[in-house]
């Protein structure tokens, strides 16, 4: 999300800053700042919008100085403005910040009661506060900062510089990356490699629970404990276009790998491991609470349109709420029985899909309740909102959706969890039961990469075929949808996603010993009927590639190819099962040599109708 780079040299350090801040533009961002020390004294630079506005504030107004420190802000705690936008100030400190402070409230109230004036909306300020009163009492810089961290719950990964030890900064992360570059008498401090690429290949990753003290000639590393840390570096051997796709060939596979911490990040805040209850950022409910809600329709476009017929499932079922999904296109134009007790979710990854902007306004005009789900704070779906449920996922580059598609399923099941609880369905207990699996989904989607040699194998087997058919059942059957779709999109391939129950009714014309079947078949209550259609997708020589979280000898006996992924439970199932259709799809395509990243016909945000 957030770019971060910092630098300590004999150079002039704003020139190194501004540069690798541009390196790092591909993560997307809503502001950018700068701060370098001049004669020992803090100077800070700070810009709504693109980096350009801040190259042009820095040539009328340039900064000093030979060590400093570099932020673009992709906004999570406030809006997108100058005075959010990073580096923060407290005293003789300042902080730039990638990740989420999930105890902010609680830290905000307790600085505010001791006497601290907080000058923006941010969780990132918080902490240069906390740091400076480390340093008020006695402590160094490096020592300030490990104190301070430790009050901190969440993702985060900081840098700080301060007057007070103006040849140092300091750097530390949970789960947020962040990389040291060791170079000739200089050392660098990155979010991501291909902002120090131009200067150093010498490199050293920092893990979580880890501090670094960097000057121009030495970094010193340590554990959140203050125990010290010895690990040697590494030669990137990467070149600048390959460092901003992390090496990967593709933006869309990196976007995959990108998965489980976009996952972590949407939950940051929200829930933890010991939480009895879903927490959002502000109220998400009509005034009059879950009482007044008749209904929910869900509007979206493509992709998150197959995300909200997942969450139709999630919410009827926790809730006990009538559920109904439409296309934005097609909603405002068959004028729908919309009233006062209507709850819209909007959803849309860009926030400025047309068709979802215009259908909100018909919702609006009705008397509905609007919330809106997006990645992209301040975008229009999330301004004409009542309320704002952002997935936090960071950009995507690759036309085709991958972490947006899998955080909005996650978005929808804690806003379930969330509704459900505030109607009296779910105790406590029963939420805390309900969040376990969700807290474990980022290590399952990283086992699922272990099986990636797999994958491959069968996408090379299938990549020829003109034609595939994919199935599902119940809570399952929009992530056939949902692998159609990435297929066509980026191989090319005529693909068609159907309830399997369906398949009788017209697509078993189609089956023959040429058409490859994929079938999302979990072991759950559905298993049996779903193996009854696979029997017939067998008898008509049709070549199963089966998608499941447990391959029993009945399925292996019908199925060509199994695709296996770990258990969880039956709403967070979807998930699971969306990963490997997702590398399965990009293998094909890279099979078959088309443009990944950049589909034919296809755009990231579709702003007409």
């Amino acid at each position: 999300m957030c770019g971060i780079i910092g630098y300590v040299g004999p150079r002039e350090a704003y020139p190194i800053l501004l540069e690798g801040l541009g390196r790092l533009e591909y993560r997307g961002y809503d502001s950018a700042g700068i701060a370098t020390l001049v004669d020992n004294k803090l100077e800070i630079r700070r810009a709504k919008g693109k980096l350009e506005n801040l190259r042009h504030l820095l040539a009328d107004s340039p900064l000093r100085g030979h060590i400093g420190i570099g932020h673009t802000r992709w906004a999570t705690h406030g809006r997108p403005s100058e005075e959010n936008a990073h580096p923060h100030k407290a005293g003789p400190v300042a902080v730039i910040h990638n990740g989420i402070v999930e105890n902010f409230i609680e830290l905000r109230a307790e600085l505010l009661a001791r006497g601290h004036k907080l000058r923006s909306e941010t969780d990132t300020e918080l902490i240069s506060h906390l740091i400076e009163e480390k340093l008020k009492g006695g402590r160094g810089l490096t020592e300030a900062v490990r104190e301070a961290v430790l009050r901190l719950r969440g993702s985060f990964s900081i840098v700080v510089i301060s007057e007070t030890e103006p040849d140092k900064l300091v750097a530390a992360k949970t789960a947020t990356p962040l990389v040291l570059g060791l170079g000739d008498g200089e050392n660098f401090i990155a979010s991501d490699i291909p902002a120090i690429l131009e200067h150093t290949r010498r490199a050293i990753v920092l893990e979580d629970g880890e501090l670094a003290e960097v000057t121009a000639t030495a970094a010193r590393l340590m554990k959140f404990d203050g125990s010290p840390v010895t690990r040697r570096p590494r030669q990137v051997e990467w070149d600048a276009v390959a460092a901003t796709k992390g090496g990967f060939r593709h933006y869309l596979r990196k976007e995959i790998n990108d998965q489980p911490q976009a996952w972590i990040d949407t939950m940051a805040g929200r829930a933890d491991g010991g939480s009895t209850s879903v927490r959002f950022e502000g109220e998400l409910l009509p005034a009059g609470g879950p009482a007044s809600i008749g209904r929910i329709v869900m509007l979206g476009a493509g992709a998150s349109w197959i995300t909200a017929q997942v969450a139709k499932f999630m919410i009827e079922e926790l809730a006990g709420i009538a559920v109904e999904v439409d296309y934005s296109s097609e909603f405002r134009y068959r004028r729908p029985p919309i009233d006062g007790r209507t709850m819209i979710i909007a959803v849309s990854q860009s926030g400025e899909t047309a068709d979802t902007i215009a259908a909100m306004e018909e919702g609006r005009a009705r008397g509905a309740h609007l919330l809106a789900i997006t990645n992209t704070v301040d975008s229009s779906i999330a301004r004409k909102a009542d309320a704002q449920l952002y997935t936090r996922c960071g950009p995507e580059t690759s036309v085709t959706t991958t972490k947006c598609f899998l955080t909005q399923l996650e978005a929808y099941y804690l806003f379930a969890i969330h509704l459900a609880a505030r109607m009296g369905r779910l105790s406590g207990a029963e939420v805390g039961k309900l969040l376990q699996p969700a807290l474990a989904i980022p290590g399952q989607i990283e086992a699922i990469f272990e099986r990636e040699p797999n994958i491959q194998q069968i996408a090379r087997k299938y990549a020829p075929a003109r034609d595939f058919l994919f199935l599902g059942r119940g809570i399952n059957y929009p992530i056939a949808l949902e692998g159609a779709l990435k297929l066509k999109e980026i191989s090319y391939i005529h693909a068609e996603g159907y309830s399997a129950g369906e398949m009788k009714h017209g697509p078993i014309a189609l089956i023959d010993e040429k058409m490859p079947v994929v079938v999302i078949i979990p072991n759950d209550d559905l298993f049996e009927k779903s193996m009854s259609n696979l029997k017939e997708v067998e008898s008509r020589s049709g070549r199963i590639i089966a998608v499941t979280n447990r391959a029993t000898a009945e399925l292996k006996s019908v199925a060509a190819e199994i695709i296996e992924a770990p258990e969880t439970n039956r709403m967070l199932t979807p998930v699971l099962m969306t990963v490997p259709i997702q590398l399965l799809a990009y293998h094909i395509a890279v099979e078959r040599g088309t443009d990944v990243d950049q589909p034919r016909n296809l755009a990231k945000s579709v702003t007409v109708e």
